[in-house]
């Protein structure tokens, strides 16, 4: 459940690690990011999500969604801690084959930088149709802030940024499909109690093992890698995919973080897009672009909207730049209080 709201949902598949950060029963928890599950559980329960650069946490002991796009990262209070922890958590790991072997640093080195001079990068796809007035006003103000502190908002333009909820739900269930089959019923995982042969023993296994969700993204995954159909979608997903991260490396060009919106709204309630996959898809659509591009994003507290919900301002940095990143969250964060409001009760 959502400590600020019981009748909200926390986030997505890390929300239980978001909802104990919230509620204060854990002072940081690890979580796993493909497509925004750190920023968005974050940014919906008004705490801070860090999702590092692919590569730089080990993945070593997590079920693979999709192993090009799945990072280990952390929620916690503030930049602060997770700058603190990062120190420990982050390094090479030779039992995951996606570990980037980098040198260790120290994570802390930039949080006293402030942003005096610091090129924002506000990118204008992101604050089109269907953002909700709550979340771009506080988003807004929290810009505003960065301001004040010396830093200059510059406009820039991401235009296939809009292709990447189609992108993303074309690779990683197809990653997903690949990744999942191992779970049949025979090395570990769930095992059906009753079965025919060996194949009923599969079926029935994956059956009642898999929830519809994962279901639904296997089936679809398969489908896209089918004959046929793998150079129509899926080659073209990773050429769009490309796109993409390219159109990140030249706004990087231009400023030096990009921020935006974690999400469209605050928090929806219990059940409202459970119907509909693809407006659930959609609450996605700022989060998939930073992904498919493996750059280092977060989601820092920036206000409530409707019906007092945390909206999350996300900020997006290049490729290993974390300690800046963490630096430019942590400015924002000793000039206000957001991070530090705990939901009544707790």
């Amino acid at each position: 459940l959502n400590p600020w709201d019981k009748g909200a949902v926390p986030g997505g598949s890390s929300g239980g690690s978001s909802a104990a950060v919230a509620a204060r029963i854990a002072p940081m928890a690890t979580a796993t990011d493909t497509g925004g599950s750190i920023r968005e559980p974050a940014a919906f329960t008004g705490i801070t999500g860090t999702k590092p650069t692919n590569g730089r946490c080990s993945r070593w002991g997590m079920i693979a969604f999709a192993s090009s796009l799945d990072t280990a990262g952390l929620m916690s209070y503030s930049a602060e801690d997770c700058a603190l922890v990062f120190n420990s958590m982050l390094g090479f790991d030779p039992k995951d084959s996606t570990s980037l072997d980098k040198p260790a640093e120290d994570f802390t080195r930039k949080l006293n930088n402030g942003v005096k001079g610091l090129k924002i990068g506000v990118p204008k796809e992101f604050f089109g149709a269907g953002l909700q007035p709550d979340v771009e006003a506080a988003v807004r103000e929290a810009l505003r802030t960065y301001e004040t502190l010396g830093a200059q908002l510059v406009e820039i333009s991401l235009p296939n940024a809009e292709l990447g909820i189609p992108v993303y739900y074309v690779i990683a269930p197809a990653e997903a499909s690949s990744n999942l089959s191992r779970f049949d019923g025979v090395r570990y995982g769930h095992r059906a109690a009753k079965y025919a042969d060996l194949a009923d023993m599969i079926k029935k296994s994956r059956a009642e093992g898999f929830g519809p969700e994962p279901k639904r993204r296997i089936l679809i995954g398969t489908y896209v890698l089918s004959h046929g159909y793998y150079d129509a979608y899926f080659i073209q997903a990773m050429k769009v995919r490309r796109l993409i991260a390219d159109e990140f490396q030249r706004a990087f060009q231009q400023c030096d973080v990009i921020m935006s919106p974690v999400t469209t709204s605050v928090a929806f309630g219990f059940g409202e897009k459970a119907a509909d996959p693809v407006a659930m898809y959609l609450a996605d659509l700022y989060t998939v672009p930073g992904s498919l591009a493996g750059i280092p994003s977060m989601s820092i507290p920036c206000g409530f909207g409707t019906k007092n919900r945390p909206v999350g301002l996300q900020l997006m940095t290049n490729h290993f730049e974390e300690a800046k990143m963490l630096g430019i969250a942590h400015a924002y964060q000793r000039e206000t209080d957001w991070h530090r409001r705990v939901p009544a009760g707790y």
